[in-house]
């Protein structure tokens, strides 16, 4: 390089260092895309511009990678290490190639062809300036192009993203194809469309005008249909109708605006800074990929918190992803939130369509719309915040939507990503407890978010991971071979005989890959080894790092899921980091320290533990059943787990399939006898007497839900035909009953849905069913018989005289 062109670069580069900040994506590039230190990199970038090349070199100088202006020197020839593939932004669409790119590919294949020992890595790189999605942005100074890129720097610049994609091997591409020129043209093609697909992903479509998109809506043949029922039905005008749809479009649509986006990020990247002590984000690599592959992307996160909405869509604008419309309850839709909301991509969404066709005509037209213009979406499949930390029965009518979208002939094929969202600390918990013990839901309001807002404090960590994707075009495949045949082009296509059937088995599927994704940290650690202490839910500090390294080992050699985090610290660290978020109180005696809950903390402290119930369920049920039988083979352990097991599955959405339970149980077992718990002797497993402290608290983690299936179960043994609202209020009252006469303070014996859904889940497995022939009355005996053995005599009594006293009217004071 020329020394003048040096001194240029040099005062260039002073002026973007302190006009551009930008972001690296992948957060480390060297490791996550696998490139070989030993062999060149080649940068490739859509378009010639010196700012973007210049702002590549700053992340590369910072990522330890070699310097783009800097020259390879391969068999003697100095080549560049950069390409542009087309001469500027205008022209990198319409496959306008650099014939200079197009020679220098050339160069290099050839130089493949000669050394056969030459493998040079190619990296596509995109540099982008500002995350907005109109494109008319700028346009009366599209002839003045380095005015608009000063502008857009000057405007942009610190919100600026340099997106290295995977490498690409020459070597791979010299061994199988041609080294001539049609490959390199072919070469450019790709790498043009993948610079598009990487654009789309990053930034999303352009924005529709809102009118515009009213007018299209209302011109479909679905919302024509039902506006001429409604004048029909209702005797109004055309007009009126048309003008009734568009109020509900207005109630409805999101109004996006980057502008919002960019004030909003300041704002939360502010605020997460001050209430969190991190944000982990984990396995979003695959999901970036499948983006940028040109896949639309479903966001279905499980929800906690409305927190929820803002800590994904943030996570995603800082992972190079374009941020989502977002469906949210028509609650939010008060002043100021929702308007707030809907410029951050919120759309609306009424609790029930039940009996207002044209509303359901609407939302669904919608919602097939944002699919087929490419936006991304994000929906809560559950429907409400999870009171109780378990994951919620999920509905599915969204899902239902998704599907026909797709039916219709979606551009672009639809990838559902599961997201598990956790947090040491959920703001609302307080609220949820008073919402369990009886207190009527506070409406979301002005005021509420105030006092919310003033009660903020350290929240700890928080914790978004990116489950397994579901292709959506896969599951049919797989499950439906036939499903094309239900693509209909017209605008409402009629509703395929299998969609309901495979609607409710995807959405259990989509819950178990949330749940396989799972953030084990500090907190639902710690909840889980106090609440597991029968006395006062307290333990010493010798006892709880004991119970915490139990705990630890099972999640780390037995692993449930490769999609689980699990925290990377000692028990004392863990303790540590728990104790600054002041839950529980330490009490010093004449001999150790206790760690205690208060009985109202412990009510707050299940919800934490819940969150990971469903990755400790099983080596809880074996430590329970061998603490009962003291002695036991492995044969009958799994005999019981088995007759039991499709309740706990439903229950908990484990991935676990009924035939994997032999091997599964085996790990378990071992990881048991490893950390000394148990023994086998003579393929009997035996309590380990001087070990018995941690195995009980590990058996005490399922004590609760044992307790709740025998309740069920001892009212479906002595009326296998009683009635889905009869069983479920019969067991709300004998599970009140214990909570009082014995105790048992948790937070889903005062949840109404947690029965219910316990209900609905065991009609599914036939065990409710008006047809009393289906009904397995032999199973039901044997699941009883199960659990009476299993739960305390005393609990048990409890269970079966307060049947008593409700059948004979009994009247008692809780």
């Amino acid at each position: 390089m020329s020394g003048w062109r040096k001194i240029y670069y040099k005062l260039l580069n002073l002026a973007l260092n302190f006009w551009v900040k930008s972001k690296v994506i992948p957060v480390d590039p060297l490791i996550e895309l696998g490139l070989n230190s030993l062999c060149p990199i080649l940068y490739v970038l859509p378009y010639y511009s010196k700012t973007e090349l210049l702002t590549l070199r700053t992340q590369c100088l910072a990522q330890n990678l070699p310097d783009p202006l800097d020259l390879l020197e391969i068999n003697g020839k100095l080549l560049p290490r950069y390409i542009f593939i087309a001469r500027n932004s205008s022209k990198a669409s319409n496959h306008c190639f650099k014939q200079e790119s197009v020679k220098l590919f050339h160069d290099y294949l050839k130089l493949h062809h000669n050394n056969l020992k030459l493998d040079i890595q190619i990296l596509l790189v995109s540099v982008i300036f500002g995350r907005s999605s109109d494109h008319k942005q700028y346009s009366a100074l599209r002839l003045f192009n380095n005015i608009q890129k000063f502008l857009v720097l000057l405007w942009l610049g610190r919100d600026s993203f340099v997106c290295f994609s995977k490498k690409v091997s020459l070597r791979y591409i010299a061994n199988n194809y041609n080294t001539d020129k049609i490959i390199t043209y072919k070469l450019a093609r790709i790498a043009n469309i993948h610079f598009s697909r990487q654009r789309l992903a990053t930034i999303g479509p352009i924005l529709p005008i809102r009118q515009s998109l009213f007018n299209k809506l209302l011109s479909t043949k679905a919302i024509e249909k039902i506006l001429l029922d409604e004048v029909r039905i209702k005797k109004i005008s055309y007009k009126k109708a048309q003008q009734n749809a568009i109020l509900l479009m207005t109630e409805i649509a999101a109004n996006f605006s980057y502008g919002a986006i960019r004030f909003t990020d300041y704002v939360l990247r502010w605020t997460w800074n001050r209430l969190y002590q991190g944000i982990n984000v984990h396995n979003i690599e695959r999901v970036r990929q499948l983006a940028q592959d040109g896949h639309e992307m479903v966001y279905i996160p499980c929800h906690r918190s409305h927190m929820d909405y803002l800590l994904l869509s943030y996570v995603l604008y800082h992972q190079g992803l374009a941020p989502p419309h977002i469906a949210a309850g028509v609650n939010l839709n008060f002043w100021p939130a929702g308007p707030i909301f809907r410029r951050l991509g919120a759309f609306f969404i009424r609790r029930s369509f039940k009996g207002n066709k044209l509303y359901s005509a609407v939302f669904c037209e919608y919602l097939s719309e944002l699919f087929t213009c490419g936006y991304s979406i994000e929906y809560f499949l559950e429907g409400g915040r999870s009171r109780t930390g378990h994951l919620l029965e999920p509905k599915t009518g969204i899902l239902s939507i998704t599907i026909q979208a797709m039916l219709r002939g979606s551009a672009r094929p639809i990838t559902l990503v599961p997201i598990y969202i956790g947090y040491e600390h959920v703001i609302e918990v307080n609220t949820y407890i008073k919402e369990l013990h009886g207190a009527a839901k506070e409406k979301e309001n002005l005021l509420q978010i105030i006092r919310g807002l003033l009660k903020l404090r350290n929240l700890g960590q928080g914790y978004v991971n990116f489950g397994e994707p579901l292709s959506l075009m896969t599951y049919l495949n797989h499950h439906i071979p036939q499903w094309r045949e239900s693509i209909n082009t017209i605008e409402a296509p009629s509703r395929p005989s299998w969609l309901t059937s495979v609607v409710n088995n995807l959405a259990i599927q989509i819950m178990v890959r949330i749940n396989n994704a799972a953030a084990v940290n500090a907190m639902n650690l710690c909840s889980t080894a106090l609440l597991a202490a029968s006395c006062k839910h307290s333990l010493t500090r010798t006892q709880l790092f004991e119970q915490l390294d139990c705990y630890l080992q099972l999640l780390r050699y037995t692993i449930y899921s490769h999609y689980i985090t699990l925290p990377n610290k000692t028990p004392q660290e863990l303790f540590e980091h728990a104790l600054k978020m002041n839950k529980f109180k330490l009490k010093q005696n004449n001999i150790n320290e206790i760690i205690i809950f208060s009985p109202k903390q412990a009510m707050l402290m299940a919800y934490y533990r819940n969150n990971i119930q469903h990755l400790l369920v099983l080596p809880s049920l074996i430590a329970s059943i061998i603490i009962h039988y003291n002695s036991i083979t492995r044969i009958e352990i799994l005999r019981q787990i088995k007759i039991i097991y499709s309740i706990l599955q439903a229950d908990f959405f484990l991935h676990y399939s009924k035939k994997d339970l032999p091997q599964i149980l085996d790990t378990l077992f071992n990881e048991l006898i490893r950390q000394q718990l148990i023994y086998d002797i003579n393929n009997h497993l035996t309590v380990n007497i001087i070990r018995i402290r941690p195995l009980r608290l590990l058996a005490a983690g399922v004590r609760e839900i044992l307790q709740r299936y025998a309740i069920i179960f001892f009212l479906l043994s002595i009326n296998p035909q009683i009635t889905r609202s009869i069983l479920e209020r019969e067991s709300r009252i004998i599970a009140q009953r214990l909570l009082v006469l014995h105790g048992i303070n948790i937070s889903e014996s005062l949840d109404k849905a947690i029965f219910k859904t316990l209900v609905i889940k065991l009609r599914k497995e036939n065990f409710i069913n008006k047809n009393s022939d289906s009904i397995k009355i032999n199973v039901i005996l044997q699941i009883y018989h199960i659990l009476s053995h299993l739960i305390k005599p005393e609990v048990k009594l409890i269970i079966e005289s307060t049947r008593i006293a409700i059948k004979t009217n009994t009247t008692f004071i809780l």
